[in-house]
This record gives C-alpha cells, structure tokens and sequence, in this order.
C-alpha cells in the first residue's frame, strides 16, 4: 500500500524555507556571493585579461580571483578587495539595496 505524499516543488519548497529567518540570511549570503562572482568573471573578460593578471593589477593572488570567481570561497570579498578589482579594471564599484515592493 503506497502512502499519498503530497509532492512540493523546488520553489514551493524553498518559499517555505526562506520563511526561516536563519536559512534566509545564508541564502541571502550565497546570492550576493554567486552574484559578485558573476559580475568578477564577466567584468574581467570584458577587459580581456586572464585571473592572473589582474590579480597583479589588483595586488592580489590569482588564487583569489579564481576563489573569487568560482563562487566557492565562504567568505565575503572585502570591499578594499572590491574597490582593488573595480580599480584595476577601470571601473566604479557601486553598491545598492533593494527595497521589497509594499503589499
């Protein structure tokens, strides 16, 4: 006899999670890290140069930017790390929130 189990989507699933406080703030956490990453990667090919040089530009290690790029470090990028990147790329590091739209 097979039990009936109401089956959940992924989105449905994680609406429910993201309810926690707790699970909010480390998935939260995650985004802003998968977005930096994305924007690191995507900025330095635009300038066309390799992790290691502009790790040298950014007086960093090619190792960071690699870390950095790939999403896998736990730990936030400094901002100083950030302005060095942004710098080192001839850009402007820009920082904003969002607001959540009132209901």
């Amino acid at each position: 006899m097979t039990k009936n189990k109401k089956r959940f989507s992924f989105e449905e699933a994680l609406e429910q999670e993201l309810k926690d406080p707790e699970f909010r703030f480390y998935f939260e956490r995650a985004r802003a890290v998968r977005q930096i990453s994305g924007i690191v990667r995507a900025a330095r090919l635009r300038a066309g140069l390799t992790q290691a040089k502009l790790a040298q530009k950014a007086k960093t290690s090619q190792a960071v930017i690699a870390r950095l790029e790939a999403g896998s470090d736990s730990r936030i990028p400094s901002l100083d790390l950030l302005e060095r990147i942004a710098s080192a790329l001839k850009a402007r590091l820009v920082i904003n929130f969002e607001y959540k739209k009132a209901t």
